[in-house]
């Protein structure tokens, strides 16, 4: 998966802050390839997104643990842009 997310000003510190456990905790799930979220060089609002997991499986288990998550609650009104694709 691949895209950006927009967060708004009143939620930028809240999402930074939290985006630290949010990447270290995927990084550790059974399956993750690779992930990134960095901010944006010319938009302090956009941070760009990009992982890798080993299948659906695994994906689908990172989509539903980030739901119940704190990333989950201080993301919930983030514009999310994602492309995704898949290795056959």
């Amino acid at each position: 998966m691949q895209g950006f997310i927009i967060v708004a000003v009143r939620d930028l510190e809240l999402v930074s802050r939290e985006l630290v456990t949010h990447k270290s905790l995927t990084l550790k799930e059974v399956g993750c390839l690779t992930f990134s979220v960095t901010p944006d060089e010319s938009n302090p609002n956009k941070f760009n997104v990009y992982e890798e997991f080993v299948d659906q499986a695994a994906f689908d288990n990172h989509q539903a643990r980030v739901k119940s998550s704190q990333w989950g609650k201080v993301t919930k009104n983030v514009q999310r842009h994602y492309q995704i694709t898949h290795s056959d």
